[in-house]
C-alpha cells in the first residue's frame, strides 16, 4: 500500500478516535452551567435587609455597607444555589416574578445622585427555572394569578445590597414584586408559600427599610427622631419574641406606624421573609444603624427559636 494511502487512513482513524473520545468525555462529564438548586445545601434562614439610601452602593461611611460586605463571612456561610429577593421598589397589582435568560439588567431607578452610581452594574444571571417554581408554589397555595416578566432586570432595592453581599454576581437571581393595595398578612402568606424553596438551596431576602418616610429625613449625623426610634424598637421586640401576628397587624399595634411607613412598600418585604421562615422561628437583629435621623438600617435574620 502506498505511503500516501496509509497516511490518509491513519489520519481518518485518528480523527474518528478523537471524535469518539470527545463525545464520551462530554456525555460522562456534562457542563453544569446553571446548577439545579436541588444540588445545593439547604438554606434554613431568611433575611430582611434595610437597604436605606441608594448611596449605600458607594458611601463607605455607612455602617450598613460594611455589614453587607461581611455578609458571607459573618452572617451566612453557606453559598446559595439561587437568590429570590423581594424589593420594595417593584409594585404590581398581582405577584410578579422576573425570569431573565442571561445577565439581569441593572436598573438605575434613582435620580440626582453622583454620576458614578449610574455606572455601577450587577450582571447576575437570571433563573427562569426558579421563577417557574415561584409561580407554581404561589398559585398552588391559592395566591395569584402570578405573572412572569421575562425582560425586567433588578432595581436598586435588589442589586445594591446583593452587589455588596455577593459581589461576584455569579449566583442566579429572581426578583418578586409587592402588592401595596394588599395587607401585610397577604405578604406573610406569600412567604409561607415560598418556604419550600429553602430546601432547594434558595436564599429568600426581603429588601426594604425598617423605617421609610423620606419627607421626615433630617440632617446627616443628627440624633434619631423619637417616633422613628419608638417604631423601630417595637418591631425589634415583636420579631425577637416571635410575635408575628402583631407584626402582621403593625398598623394597628405599632407606635407611629403611619409615620414610619406612610406607604407599606418598603415594609412588606419583611413580611415575606418572616412568612418564609416557617413555624417556631423568630427574628434576630443582625445589624442596626441610622442615617438622616429617621432612616433605620435594622436588618434581621429569621431562624429557629433557640
Amino acid at each position: 500500500m502506498h505511503t500516501k494511502s496509509l497516511f490518509f487512513i491513519y489520519s481518518i482513524a485518528s480523527l474518528f478516535l478523537c471524535i469518539i473520545l470527545n463525545f464520551s468525555h462530554r456525555t460522562s462529564h456534562p457542563r453544569n452551567i446553571n446548577p439545579s438548586p436541588s444540588s445545593m445545601a439547604k438554606i434554613k434562614d431568611t433575611f430582611y435587609i434595610s437597604h436605606g439610601s441608594p448611596t449605600l452602593s458607594i458611601d463607605d461611611s455607612l455602617p450598613a455597607r460594611h455589614f453587607l460586605k461581611s455578609f458571607q463571612h459573618k452572617v451566612l456561610h453557606d453559598r446559595p444555589a439561587a437568590i429570590l429577593i423581594v424589593s420594595g421598589h417593584w409594585e404590581t397589582s398581582d405577584p410578579t416574578v422576573n425570569a431573565v435568560s442571561g445577565p439581569c439588567e441593572t436598573i438605575h431607578d434613582f435620580y440626582g445622585f453622583p454620576d458614578q452610581m449610574y455606572d455601577l452594574r450587577y450582571p447576575a444571571p437570571g433563573s427562569p427555572q426558579l421563577a417557574a417554581k415561584v409561580k407554581q408554589l404561589l398559585e398552588g397555595s391559592g395566591i395569584g394569578p402570578v405573572h412572569v416578566d421575562r425582560r425586567r432586570g433588578l432595581d436598586h432595592g435588589a442589586w445594591v445590597p446583593l452587589m455588596l453581599m455577593y459581589p461576584a454576581a455569579d449566583i442566579p437571581v429572581c426578583q418578586l414584586s409587592v402588592q401595596t393595595h394588599r395587607d401585610a398578612a397577604h405578604h406573610y402568606r406569600v412567604g409561607q408559600a415560598l418556604a419550600p424553596l429553602k430546601d432547594e438551596g434558595v436564599l429568600i431576602v426581603g429588601s426594604g427599610a425598617a423605617t421609610h418616610n423620606l419627607r421626615k429625613m433630617g440632617r446627616a449625623g443628627g440624633g434619631v427622631a423619637g417616633w422613628a426610634e419608638e417604631f423601630d424598637s417595637w418591631i425589634k421586640a415583636a420579631l425577637e419574641e416571635g410575635r408575628y401576628e402583631d407584626v402582621n397587624d403593625y398598623e394597628a399595634k405599632a407606635p407611629h406606624a403611619r409615620v414610619a411607613h406612610p406607604r407599606p412598600d418598603h415594609f412588606y418585604p419583611l413580611h415575606v421573609a418572616m412568612g418564609a421562615a416557617g413555624e417556631n422561628t423568630r427574628g434576630y437583629l443582625v445589624h442596626h444603624s441610622w442615617s438622616y435621623q429617621t432612616l433605620s438600617y435594622a436588618s434581621y435574620k429569621f431562624t429557629d427559636k433557640e
